[in-house]
């Protein structure tokens, strides 16, 4: 059965609930606990970036991934020029552009300004499940800034 167009208040609230998921996205991985974001993605969620040749795919999957970021990883994310696009009542899609600033082994305190270490854009895809919008793909695309090293810093990926 194939969704009806969407009414100007559907549209409205399907964009601010999407707007919502990306901000909450970074916020976890940022102040928050990075394993949470996995219960952002839909159960066969995927999170990949095509310059590293990587996928990751459900929540078990994406939980282990974002849950072994080092302890003393001090990141914050700016996020801006979000667009998301309904397509109807259940998918939208949406673009948004961020910079990733990131300090591994910190250790407390202030730190000394430094350019970003990533600036790109992400590409996303949302469904609607249970009434609750969420992520069923992620991917990031890196225009400036190039991977940067992960856990044992043998994974060059953009966590």
């Amino acid at each position: 059965m194939a969704d009806e167009p969407l009414d100007p208040l559907a549209r409205l609230t399907a964009e601010r609930a999407c707007e919502r998921l990306i901000v909450t996205f970074v916020h976890e991985l940022d102040l928050g606990e990075p394993g949470r974001v996995a219960e952002l993605f839909t159960p066969d969620g995927v999170w990949e970036w095509p310059e590293g040749h990587r996928r990751i795919e459900g929540r078990d999957a994406l939980r282990a991934y974002f849950g072994s970021r080092p302890a003393d990883r001090l990141s914050r994310r700016i996020c801006t020029n979000i667009l998301v696009t309904p397509a109807s009542g259940s998918t939208a899609n949406a673009t948004t552009y961020f910079t990733t600033y990131r300090v591994d082994g910190h250790t407390g305190g202030m730190v000394p300004p430094r350019p970003p270490t990533q600036v790109g854009h992400y590409e996303d895809t949302f469904r609607r499940v249970d009434g609750r919008w969420l992520l069923s793909r992620r991917v990031l695309f890196l225009a400036f800034g190039g991977p940067t090293d992960h856990v044992g810093g043998t994974d060059r990926s953009p966590s």
